[in-house]
């Protein structure tokens, strides 16, 4: 489109922004979700109880309210995330809300491959002399990261669409950037157009990556 080429540094630097926003949600994502799951899967009860309120939590509220609390009502309380800059606290406000959000998710991907582990396996580790902590980690969680491919991947792609909504506590991703240019230009239908197809630079990738990391792990299985 023609208003790409008229606005580069907007579109290139929304874009940019919304990469790093979902590379590093989605880590976070990951080590959260893992952490949570591993809390429910716990024989301790008071980690089990804190997994289920963790999930529910964040599964029931919406994402929107977190983006909200994490910038303004931390920063009411005078926590900047680490940073006097303020577009650096929306930054990383945003980010770990896009972590502990889509963390629950994961938890709950992750937790169903774990329990669908085969319990022969686990007893077979434990046979061996093997620990709670080193089945989990010789044993369940290997296989459980190949088998749930396909669903962490829906999440990481539903975590960069997710990205837009940190425009609004500031955040100059892609659809900021589109709302910028509409209002110098009055081109709306332009603007959110080729927003449209950016996300779709980055959801396809991201589609196809996730199939082929399915195929490599069916092999590797």
């Amino acid at each position: 489109m023609g208003i790409l080429g008229e606005f580069p540094d907007l579109f290139l630097t929304g874009l940019w922004l919304t990469v790093q926003l979902s590379i590093l949600g989605s880590i976070g994502a990951l080590v959260v979700g893992t952490v949570i799951a591993l809390f429910r899967v716990s024989p301790i009860p008071p980690l089990r109880w804190l997994g289920v309120a963790y999930v529910e939590f964040f599964r029931n509220t919406p994402l929107l309210v977190h983006l909200f609390f994490l910038w303004l009502g931390l920063g009411a309380l005078g926590f900047r995330f680490w940073t006097t800059d303020t577009f650096g606290t929306i930054f990383r406000a945003a980010a770990v809300g896009m972590a502990l959000y889509h963390g629950a998710y994961v938890a709950e991907v992750i937790r169903g491959g774990l329990l669908g582990i085969d319990k022969g396996q686990i007893e077979a580790a434990r046979s061996l002399g093997l620990s709670f902590v080193q089945t989990l980690r010789y044993v369940q969680l290997p296989q459980t990261f190949r088998a749930t491919v396909p669903p962490l991947g829906n999440i990481g792609i539903a975590l960069i669409k997710n990205t837009s909504l940190a425009s609004t506590i500031g955040v100059a991703e892609l659809l900021q950037a589109a709302d910028i240019v509409e209002s110098r230009t009055f081109r709306s239908d332009e603007a959110y157009g080729a927003v449209l197809l950016l996300y779709l630079v980055l959801t396809i990738p991201a589609s196809l990556g996730v199939n082929w990391l399915e195929r490599k792990m069916l092999i590797a299985r």
